[in-house]
């Protein structure tokens, strides 16, 4: 199954966030990005214009994200997703790189 990303991010004023939608098999869902992950993103002024702007420069990352915490079922109470600050880092952490067979055979 693929997960689906319908093209509609939006800011939501009431909430502070960063809103877009998910979907796999019968599941449909919102995931919400605080203002205060897109602080690491922007410079200057956090503005919801700029937000919605840094979720379409980063918007493989953010869907990464969101598959990964449905995978693992890491839902809010009204079953959708919210990605924390703590997501982003995690997700930007470089991962360790195995070596190659091509590296361990020039090693041999």
């Amino acid at each position: 199954m693929f997960f689906r990303f319908p093209p509609d991010a939006h800011w939501n004023a009431v909430s502070g966030v960063v809103e877009f939608g998910i979907g796999i098999g019968e599941y449909e869902g919102i995931v919400r990005v605080p203002r205060e992950v897109f602080r690491r993103l922007i410079d200057g002024a956090v503005t919801p214009e700029k937000c919605v702007e840094a979720y379409h420069l980063q918007r493989i990352c953010f869907e990464r994200i969101a598959e990964r915490k449905v995978r693992r079922r890491h839902l809010t109470d009204d079953g959708n997703v919210e990605i924390s600050g703590r997501d982003f880092r995690e997700h930007q952490t470089p991962r360790p790189q195995r070596p190659s067979l091509w590296d361990i055979r020039e090693a041999a």
